[in-house]
């Protein structure tokens, strides 16, 4: 087999690693780049294998780091099947659509305020170019063995981290390859923890967080204290989330803190409609997380869900204090640009990140002190308190993939560090060399590595 890198080096955004067997060609995840220009251009350069010499896709999960590049290969040729999770499918049904119709929006207000270079400034795909990709996915059971070719099987095994997410095992001729896309933490309070793995001969490991150890402090704690403070000096939360995982943990977190008294009556608002889609689905799959059916329920009625765009600007103009949920997480488009272009100016407001944040995105700018950001054209000051939940990733941390390392009783012949900044991907490296001795790479854009 021959590995290619095509994203996710040196950065967590890109994740599409294409695997040649001899026979057949298939690329393992397909995800967008996003974060720094030098990155987001990548989604606009020529594709570095014509999409209709590739025979299949699968994917790990369904966020759009690694499925939102999946309409510019199907556009540009790419005829094959698009393979994962049931869940992973229905979830991608929502997250694709959305995504043409955010760069839709983008490019249109583009051209409204004159801020694109390019004129006129066009998407790099549409909502029905999404919508038509959508035909050539086909749903995989999870632990079952696909032939996929005369001696080429691959399988989908649970990973955590969302609903739906799946490592990939792929065997040929006796050789394993795992790809792990997003690893997912063991005490997740509402994804079951990834599952156990005893061998591999080569691994593509995730690093997002590989020089980071969690905060162990309670989310509970942390988001009681902040919306309490913010409702004592009149003001509103809004927290950026994504669509898909992190809305429902905070909706799992808003009715705990509601049930137990520890904030106030505050109206909560999931303002996403595609949050509110995911948020069904997860509903339908209580087998695949910790909620049963009871409680999943009452935790996605602890939310007023605004569904149109009249109730969204509706919020802007009111001044009582409140709670606004809602995406995107790294404040790259969606209607929370909105509601942070209204409320970041008022220093009695309060902006908390739940997630992770990409180098060159909006929400690395705010975390990082920047006293403005630029929207739709404007800067706008950011006077609000930006406060980080330190402990909400749903990535594995360093000392938790450390710890699902070492139930490998057969150890890789090489593992491949991905889907990390430079710093973190590096410090995982020398942590698995040390605790180890198992040897390790960082490779880079378009590296290249017979196994």
């Amino acid at each position: 087999m021959r590995l290619t890198f095509l994203g996710a080096t040196n950065t967590v955004t890109g994740s599409k690693f294409l695997l040649n067997t001899g026979d057949k060609k298939f690329l393992i995840d397909c995800g967008l780049f996003q974060g720094l220009k030098e990155l987001r251009q990548r989604n606009w350069n020529t594709f570095p294998i014509e999409p209709h010499l590739i025979d299949f896709v699968v994917l790990t999960h369904a966020h759009i780091d690694h499925s939102g590049y999946l309409p510019v290969l199907v556009k540009n040729g790419f005829t094959g099947k698009i393979y994962c999770s049931s869940a992973t499918k229905e979830l991608c049904a929502i997250l694709l659509p959305d995504s043409g119709y955010l760069q839709e929006e983008e490019a249109k207000m583009a051209n409204k305020y004159g801020y694109s270079k390019h004129k006129p400034a066009v998407p790099l795909y549409t909502r029905a170019e999404a919508e038509k990709t959508l035909l050539q996915f086909r749903a995989l059971e999870f632990r079952k063995n696909y032939k996929f070719a005369e001696e080429t099987h691959i399988s989908l095994i649970p990973a955590g981290h969302i609903l739906g997410a799946s490592f990939i095992q792929v065997k040929h001729y006796g050789t394993t390859v795992l790809f792990s896309g997003d690893l997912g933490r063991p005490d997740d309070p509402i994804m079951h923890p990834p599952a156990v793995i005893q061998a591999a001969d080569y691994l593509v490991l995730e690093s997002t967080y590989g020089n980071r150890r969690h905060n162990k402090i309670n989310p509970l704690d942390e988001l009681s204290d902040i919306i309490n403070r913010t409702a004592n000096r009149g003001g509103t939360v809004i927290i950026p989330a994504f669509a898909v995982g992190r809305a429902q943990h905070l909706l799992y977190l808003m009715y705990q803190l509601k049930m137990t008294n520890r904030i106030p009556n505050l109206p909560i608002y999931l303002d996403s409609p595609m949050a509110k889609s995911a948020t069904d689905i997860f509903e339908k799959y209580t087998d695949l997380h910790r909620l049963d059916a009871t409680l999943s329920k009452k935790v996605t009625q602890v939310a007023k869900y605004i569904t149109t765009k009249e109730e969204s600007q509706a919020l802007d103009q009111e001044t009582a204090p409140k709670i606004i949920i809602s995406a995107s997480g790294m404040l790259e488009g969606g209607r929370v640009l909105h509601h942070v272009k209204m409320f970041s100016s008022n220093p009695n407001n309060t902006i908390v990140f739940a997630g992770y944040q990409a180098a060159g995105t909006r929400g690395a700018d705010m975390i990082g002190g920047k006293e403005s950001i630029k929207i739709f054209g404007e800067d706008i000051p950011v006077r609000a308190e930006i406060k980080v939940l330190s402990n909400m990733s749903a990535h594995a941390d360093y000392e938790e993939i450390l710890e699902w390392l070492k139930h490998f009783n057969h150890h890789p012949r090489k593992i491949f560090i991905t889907h990390g900044e430079p710093e973190a991907a590096l410090s995982l490296k020398n942590k698995i060399e040390e605790k180890y001795h198992w040897p390790c790479v960082i490779p880079d854009y378009l590296y290249s590595a017979v196994l």
